[in-house]
C-alpha cells in the first residue's frame, strides 16, 4: 500500500439507523484505536430511502454508548457516486445485496467491490440480522458480530 494511499468503506443495510451505523462507527473506532485513520474514509448508507436525515436508533446508539463509541451519523441513501468513489461497500444480508448488485449495474465505471460483511466474520456468521425489530440483546449481538468483521476486514490486505 502506498504511503499516502487512503482507502474507503461504505456500510449498508435496509435503513442505515441501526446496522450500518454500528459497522461504521465500529470500524472508525478500530482505525482510530490502530493509528490508521488517515488512512481509511468510511461511511455508511441505506439501500431505502425511509429514514433520511435521521439520527441512528436509539438501540443502536445505546449499544454503541456502552462501549464507549459515539456517532453523530445522520442516515442517507447509497447513491449512484458511492459506486464509483468507494473501494468496498459491505451490506448486511442477501436483499442488501441483492439490491446493490442491481443498483450497480447501472452505473458506469463501478469501482466498489460489492460483499456481505459476514463474509470476514471469523465465526462464519454471513448474515448480520436486522435487529429493529428485536431488543438489546439482538444490537449486542449485531455489535459483537461487526467487531468481529470489521477485525477481520481491517486486517486483510488492502
Amino acid at each position: 500500500m502506498a504511503a499516502r494511499e487512503v482507502k474507503s468503506v461504505l456500510f449498508v443495510c435496509l435503513g442505515n439507523i441501526c446496522r450500518s451505523p454500528i459497522a461504521e462507527a465500529v470500524f472508525r473506532k478500530l482505525v482510530t484505536d490502530a493509528k490508521v485513520e488517515n488512512k481509511w474514509m468510511t461511511d455508511s448508507a441505506a439501500v431505502s430511502d425511509w429514514n433520511v436525515g435521521r439520527c441512528p436508533d436509539a438501540r443502536a446508539l445505546s449499544c454503541l454508548r456502552n462501549h464507549g463509541i459515539e456517532t453523530a451519523h445522520k442516515a442517507r441513501q447509497i447513491t449512484k457516486e458511492d459506486f464509483q468513489t468507494f473501494d468496498y461497500i459491505l451490506c448486511m444480508d442477501e436483499s442488501n445485496l441483492r439490491d446493490l448488485k442491481r443498483k450497480s449495474n447501472q452505473v458506469k465505471d463501478c469501482k466498489a467491490t460489492i460483499e456481505l460483511l459476514g463474509t470476514y466474520d471469523p465465526q462464519k456468521q454471513l448474515i448480520i440480522e436486522d435487529p429493529y425489530y428485536g431488543n438489546e440483546k439482538d444490537f449486542e449481538t449485531v455489535y459483537e458480530q461487526c467487531v468481529r468483521c470489521c477485525k477481520a476486514f481491517l486486517e486483510k490486505p488492502h
